[in-house]
């Protein structure tokens, strides 16, 4: 069973559409649905915005629904040079940029206590969809890189450029580190798969309002591919 998370309604509406022999369940406030989708046997669901969420959402799905691989799709704000709007980001891991345990001597983004605060994702689930994106995108407007989130919108020039430096990242959000957080800690394979919608700086905030449904439906063409050509198998 492969499941299939966003953090808003639209990042997930056209996805519950096109599902076939669509059942609904609902657990912890998430409504849950279960079906068919391309053919692919899939759990759908809208986790909310935010990493507590995004947790939570994940582990229902790998402990009720019984969910074997994790695909986290939606949009993202850019942050890497030369990741624009309409761009596609696939992940190679995953980080949180907002967890500080730097008193305690630990490097900044590290979890305190534990070993690994770096979540990579499953490289064949990466080459699937880079292969999909190859398909779609014209070269240049697909990119593999590293995903960073916290409970943060970006819309500061400054932040942005932060983010690159201390971090390395393709792109920011704030949902996708907690997922891949969760599904390594139940060593089930996961992908992110962002649309970029802004460029996480000044101007952000205008642009994603403007170019979200766009963002998303450019995520949703991709995923699609991507199941159509293995993604569970």
């Amino acid at each position: 069973m492969l499941g299939i998370i966003g953090a808003m309604p639209a990042e997930t509406a056209q996805l519950v559409e096109e599902m076939e022999e669509r059942e609904e369940r609902e657990r912890a406030g998430l409504h849950i649905f279960r079906g068919r989708l391309w053919g692919v046997p899939a759990a759908v669901t809208c986790a909310g915005v935010g990493k507590v969420n995004a947790a939570m959402c994940a582990q229902i799905l790998i402990s009720e629904m019984e969910a074997d691989t994790l695909i986290n799709t939606g949009v993202a704000g850019g942050v890497a040079p030369g990741v624009r709007q309409g761009d596609v980001v696939v992940s190679t891991d995953a980080l949180y940029h907002d967890f500080d345990s730097t008193a305690l001597g630990y490097p900044l983004g590290q979890i305190a206590y534990m070993e690994r605060s770096i979540f990579p994702a499953d490289e064949r689930l990466q080459d699937l969809a880079l292969d999909a994106c190859r398909r779609l995108l014209p070269e240049g407007r697909y990119h593999r890189g590293r995903i960073v989130s916290g409970d943060q919108f970006i819309q500061s020039r400054e932040k942005q450029q932060w983010l690159y430096r201390t971090f390395g990242a393709a792109c920011t959000e704030m949902e996708g580190a907690a997922i891949a957080h969760v599904a390594c800690l139940n060593q089930v394979p996961f992908l992110i798969l962002r649309a970029i919608s802004d460029g996480a700086d000044d101007s952000s905030a205008g642009d994603y309002q403007a170019f979200k449904e766009t963002a998303i439906r450019i995520g949703v063409s991709i995923l699609k591919d991507l199941l159509a050509n293995g993604a569970a198998s």
